[in-house]
């Protein structure tokens, strides 16, 4: 009799700590509720889409995945990885979503899906400020070209002047340092982090000539039910202004 009631209080156990594992997907609310936790996988090395201040991520997809998370009652966990990683993580299902300033590829599709664009960004080339060899897109075949690796600054350059021109970087400050030593001519990346890199660097310029146009989205997992979810969020914060007071925050439109 007694180990039959040992048995029972061993099983009790075991079903106690079943049910507390099974919560490692929510978090607490104020209002005393248990909410869903979503995973956002992304680089914060892109301002000012993402990037830290202090210990906390923050920038326009930071807050934009604060705001969906509210509108679906969910929390939003974020986690910093390497850029090229991001895409992996989601698609494996170790993240719920990916922001980092994505662009829509047909061979990102392949492995993930894309909720609607919500950001048009353009490709741009940053060169030392007194560089009079450099002033388009063709002026770059036989320089050496710093990228952050994974990006699509890293994709089109490559197919563009070919892998041996193109210098690879975890992340584009470290691009655009190497750009100052003199061991790369010129860095190819996304507008808005061009302009931060160049207003906190002396010495380097912008090209007025585009390098590429595209858009950014979120990435899911293929055939997740989120993508619906989060295309119809997005659509609310557009729609209530919220979404533009977001971007504002970041970018001022009188500098674009």
């Amino acid at each position: 009799m007694k180990l039959k009631k040992l048995m029972c209080a061993v099983l009790a156990g075991v079903c106690v700590f079943s049910l507390a594992a099974c919560g490692n997907k929510e978090s607490g609310s104020k209002d005393g509720e248990k909410k869903e936790t979503l995973v956002m996988a992304t680089n914060a090395e892109f301002p000012p889409f993402e990037y830290y201040e202090g210990q906390e991520i923050v920038g326009i997809d930071a807050e934009l995945a604060e705001e969906i998370g509210k509108i679906l009652g969910m929390e939003v966990k974020i986690e910093d990885m390497a850029f090229d990683s991001v895409i992996p993580a989601v698609g494996t299902g170790k993240a719920d979503f990916g922001a980092a300033g994505l662009t829509i590829t047909e061979d990102r599709k392949t492995q993930v899906d894309f909720s609607d664009e919500y950001y048009t960004s353009k490709q741009k080339i940053i060169v030392k400020a007194d560089n009079a060899e450099i002033a388009s897109p063709d002026d770059l075949k036989g320089k050496k070209i710093g990228v952050q690796q994974g990006t699509t600054g890293d994709i089109y350059s490559t197919d563009d002047f070919g892998d041996e021109s193109v210098q690879r970087f975890n992340k584009g400050m470290e691009a655009v340092q190497a750009l100052q030593q003199g061991k790369v001519d010129a860095v190819i990346i996304d507008e808005q982090p061009a302009k931060t890199f160049v207003e906190e660097n002396e010495g380097l310029k912008i090209l007025e000539t585009d390098y590429t146009e595209e858009a950014y989205a979120f990435c899911f997992k293929k055939d997740s039910d989120l993508v619906d979810k989060v295309n119809d969020a997005l659509k609310q914060l557009k729609e209530n202004g919220k979404f533009d007071e977001i971007v504002s925050k970041y970018i001022n439109s009188d500098a674009e």
